[in-house]
């Protein structure tokens, strides 16, 4: 009976170990890349309506600080771009891209209240996106509060398109 006990105890502890190192690895980002949505599906969980000439993105989405990164397809190609709420309390926008290091066609990732250039590993503070251009500060894109939504025109991002690579045949 004591064996029994002893074997159980193991096996719970075991299991408590395997569920710690599952959730470390999960709030670590570590599982991202296993269940990682596409833009398509975190613009639409975040209720992101796109028009013939818009994206309407709810202020709601953004008020968590962090970034918000969506897609736009024009002639052949997927322009990237990111939206985020930054600690002053402004709503900015700006590519998935920069003057530099675009050809890399690596973009940014968040880390706190910083943007971080996936190629060069600059780093941009959330006030300052969409305020200041060039170099391998993320290139900003006009935006403006109309409601409950932070608007950005499609015609702005389009402009934008040799900042991305052509999709391959």
């Amino acid at each position: 009976m004591a064996v029994n006990r002893g074997k159980g105890m193991i096996i719970g502890v075991v299991a408590a170990g395997i569920l710690a190192v599952a959730v470390a690895a999960a709030s670590a980002g570590i599982l991202d890349g296993l269940f990682k949505k596409s833009p398509a599906e975190v613009a639409k969980a975040a209720g992101v309506v796109e028009t013939a000439d818009a994206v309407r993105i709810p202020l709601k989405a953004l008020d968590s600080g962090k970034a918000l990164f969506l897609s736009l397809e024009s002639e052949g190609r997927r322009l990237h771009y990111f939206a985020l709420k930054s600690r002053d309390g402004a709503y900015r926008a700006a590519l998935d891209a920069c003057d530099v290091c675009f050809q890399s066609n690596r973009g940014y990732r968040q880390e706190g209240d910083l943007m971080v250039c996936n190629n060069c590993g600059q780093t941009f503070p959330s006030n300052r996106i969409g305020e200041i251009k060039g170099g391998c500060n993320p290139h900003p894109l006009a935006r403006r509060i109309e409601g409950q939504n932070l608007v950005i025109g499609k015609a702005d991002i389009v402009a934008r398109k040799d900042y991305f690579a052509r999709k391959r045949s």
